[in-house]
């Protein structure tokens, strides 16, 4: 598993999903200060790193929830990442949107869902949990059986922990930040001794840099 973290790991330094400037942080649309900034979007725009993620999702898939019934997207990075993991798998899929339609249905899932299907949420950023768990309900409020989700890339910050837990939701990642910051190092992309404070930032992000 190691070895799968950082080979995800260099594929977004690589193509530039994930950026790291501790010197010059980001700002995020909270206010919050980061050293990092990742668009995982982006990994569509390359052929290499899309089927890497695709198959480490299809093989997660078949590893953990050989039951699953449908594959689901969360809106609206990881509509595409759906579609590409329930094609290789040939499984039925679905999406769930932000908040629901404005006209017509009112539609917040969008495809065909029965109750009592087994389903595996894709998704492709967890920060905090709290959009990608409002997935989840909305898949629960429709008596969905949600095995689990599976995300490329989590901050591994200790709330996202607390709000899956607490939302007996289990989560699995092809990548993190801790595999991320190690990659970074051995390839040069950032100095050793920037670590510090990138750790710094994971253990209290609304704090640092302030």
């Amino acid at each position: 598993m190691k070895s799968l973290e950082k080979e995800i790991a260099k594929h977004l330094l690589q193509i530039e999903a994930v950026k790291l400037s501790p010197e010059a942080p980001f700002i995020w649309a909270s206010g919050w200060k980061s050293p990092i900034y990742c668009d995982n979007r982006i990994t569509l725009s390359y052929p290499e790193t899309r089927d890497a993620i695709k198959k480490a999702f299809a093989d997660a898939v078949k590893k953990l929830y050989p039951e699953v019934d449908v594959i689901v997207g969360v809106a609206t990075g990881a509509i595409a990442l759906g579609a590409l993991v329930a094609d290789y798998l040939d499984l039925p899929m679905v999406y769930v949107r932000s908040s629901a339609k404005g006209h017509g249905m009112g539609n917040l899932i969008e495809g065909k869902l029965s109750e009592g299907q087994k389903c595996v949420v894709i998704e492709d950023l967890v920060s905090t949990g709290g959009s990608s768990l409002k997935a989840v309900e909305a898949l629960r409020e429709a008596n969905a059986d949600v095995l689990g989700m599976l995300a490329i890339f989590t901050y591994q910050f200790p709330i996202a922990d607390q709000n899956f837990r607490k939302a007996n939701c289990e989560l699995a990642t092809l990548s993190n930040y801790t595999a991320l910051i190690d990659e970074a190092v051995e390839s040069g992309y950032v100095k050793e001794a920037l670590i510090e404070t990138l750790s710094e930032w994971r253990n209290k992000p609304s704090e640092w840099g302030v």
